[in-house]
């Protein structure tokens, strides 16, 4: 709701409850019987002779009536009484005139009548008020259940545009022809191309596909509706088809139009896969969403643009030629798109001369658009908290470690042994990721607990971006995930639990390297994953074994002699680096932390 629409909606309320008091304190005088002449003002001007006459009106409740008295100043006194009769009889005797007036009849209009109308019109003024200014702008209007919610950005109205848009260049390209077309029909028209009727923008969080979308409402010069998928779908049945038809039509009557749906997953999820029968509510407005985008009826110059992070629970009616004609991996940013995200973000932020970003972007591997501007913002409030008037690299690798891992949790009591099971730990993790050559190197290494419940963390810097994993790396993580149970073995004789969410990614890692890729001699290249896009209970539970129970058997075997393996192999690197190891768990016990550079002296014999 803008302004304007608050301040009316403020002055309608004001307005109503005037209204209503005025209304309750006409009804209070109509039906008070107070006054303030009573019956000792009245002896008191019978004995001093002052009535000169007087008129009695009887109520309907006999003998109660009201006494209207003519005093000799020319005043005219109004006295509510309980017995007419008696006020008579004592007028009569000392010879004052009095005139008895009928028994008036009820007045069932001014009673009944008029209190009822009046009530009827508050009613309906209240009605229209809350109809026309209700909460939200309309989204809680009470007789609008079954109208779009789609915002409407008209043209020339985005803040935002393709130049905006950083890393994602053949992103852009795609969606550029779509504005093109937009701008020049003809151009396409005149050779017969047809422009796609849908866009899907389908990837991981965080990406920008939500940004991409407000690029193409600001370089559009056509009307942009967006909308989110949930808010077709309501309590009421037939609600969100309704939304979905009202929506088109606004469409319609401004075309050509971008209409823009987010998180579709939502109201496009695959239908039939339900416990129960497949006639509800969802699945109507999809049924809807399907026959607006490609049915009888023609949508000339409507483009339909959604966004999701789950394209594998969408239907596949959906997602045919027609309707999505066009799907758009938005993927993880490589390299030179995240420094050009880098710079983006910090266009607002001073940095300092030390901070590098293609240094930082070489160092942040996998992360998404999302991810490096929380990790700039994570940056700029370390520095803002230490009053700095600049984000120096110190407050950047601060940033990292909060993002990565979770924040340090200095103030949490750890005692001497703890602290030396959590150092040989970290540090057998650290030198397998600082030997084995496709998984290093080191960027810090801890023994300060953090906020996930872990009591240390190794973290490593990924330098390449990867599109594929091969064998021997994935044995190589397996070997560093067991890397800080083995020194625990080795040092103490003895194991704890803190390994356990490393033993549980290795086993994981082991089982994939088998049932889905194929990587095991005895089980050979076949997939035996059971998670194939079984997402949907109904699906599940009708979901027939892929495997003999023999080749279950075989495949936990397979499972087990990996891991077996990669601990033997992983040992024997360990044993070979005890002096390193025992090195950096003092290094750790007396710093706490220490850095790569610090770390990697420790081979060489050097200390930093």
């Amino acid at each position: 709701m803008n302004e304007n629409n608050k301040k009316r909606g403020l002055g309608g309320y004001f307005i109503f409850i005037l209204v209503l008091l005025g209304f309750a304190i006409w009804i209070g005088t109509l039906r008070s019987n107070v006054t303030g002449y009573n019956w000792n003002n009245f002896m008191e001007d019978f004995e001093a002779k002052n009535i000169v006459s007087a008129s009695i009106a009887p109520n309907s409740e006999v003998p109660t009536g009201t006494v209207y008295l003519e005093l000799k100043e020319g005043l005219v006194k109004e006295m509510y009484v309980s017995d007419v009769t008696k006020v008579e009889a004592v007028l009569y005797e000392a010879g004052i005139p009095v005139i008895m007036q009928d028994m008036p009849s009820e007045n069932w209009f001014m009673y009944y009548v008029l209190p009822m109308l009046v009530i009827f019109v508050i009613f309906i003024f209240f009605f229209s008020l809350m109809n026309s200014h209700g909460g939200g702008g309309g989204n809680n209007r009470m007789m609008n259940f079954g109208k779009s919610r789609a915002r409407m950005t008209g043209i020339g109205e985005g803040k935002i545009t393709l130049k905006d848009v950083a890393g994602l260049r053949e992103e852009k390209e795609e969606l550029e022809e779509i504005v093109d077309f937009l701008r020049d029909p003809m151009k396409f028209t005149k050779v017969g191309a047809r422009i796609p009727k849908g866009v899907l923008l389908e990837g991981p969080p965080g990406t920008g596909k939500t940004l991409l979308a407000k690029a193409i409402a600001g370089e559009a010069n056509v009307p942009f509706f967006s909308i989110s998928g949930s808010d077709f779908v309501e309590m009421f049945v037939g609600v969100g088809a309704s939304r979905v038809r009202d929506l088109f039509e606004d469409a319609k009557k401004n075309h050509p139009c971008i209409v823009f749906i987010d998180e579709i997953d939502a109201v496009a999820r695959r239908r039939g896969t339900g416990m129960g029968g497949g006639h509800d509510e969802r699945e109507q407005t999809l049924n809807q969403l399907l026959v607006e985008m490609d049915g009888f009826a023609e949508n000339e110059g409507i483009i339909v643009l959604a966004a999701t992070n789950r394209v594998d629970i969408l239907d596949p009616a959906i997602m045919r030629p027609g309707r999505f004609d066009r799907k758009i991996a938005v993927g993880r940013p490589d390299v030179g798109g995240r420094e050009e995200i880098l710079k983006v973000h910090a266009k607002n932020k001073p940095l300092a001369e030390d901070v590098d970003l293609k240094q930082i972007a070489q160092t942040s591997a996998g992360f998404t658009g999302a991810d490096l501007e929380n990790l700039l913002n994570e940056a700029a409030i370390i520095a803002a908290t230490q009053n700095k008037a600049y984000v120096q690299s110190e407050d950047i690798k601060k940033a990292f470690i909060k993002v990565g891992i979770g924040t340090e949790k200095k103030s949490r009591i750890v005692s001497d042994k703890e602290k030396k099971i959590t150092a040989y730990h970290e540090a057998g993790h650290a030198i397998l990721f600082h030997v084995l050559p496709d998984v290093g190197p080191v960027y810090t290494v801890s023994v300060i607990p953090t906020g996930v419940g872990a009591a240390g963390y190794t973290m490593p810097l990924p330098e390449n971006d990867d599109m594929f994993m091969t064998k021997s790396k994935m044995l190589q993580d397996i070997m560093v995930s067991l890397g800080g149970r083995i020194a625990e073995e080795l040092i103490f004789g003895d194991i704890t639990t803190g390994a356990s969410s490393d033993i549980k990614k290795a086993t994981g890692a082991a089982r994939s390297m088998v049932t889905r890729f194929g990587m095991s001699e005895l089980i050979g290249t076949v997939n035996y994953d059971d998670d194939n896009d079984e997402v949907f209970i109904g699906r599940d539970l009708a979901h027939a074994k892929t495997m003999s129970e023999e080749v279950a058997g075989q495949i936990d075997q397979e499972v087990k002699r990996i891991i077996s393996e990669c601990y033997d192999e992983a040992t024997g690197i360990i044993k070979e680096h005890m002096e390193v190891l025992h090195a950096c768990a003092d290094l750790l016990i007396e710093k706490e932390r220490i850095s790569r550079e610090e770390f990697e002296s420790l081979f060489s014999g050097k200390a930093v």
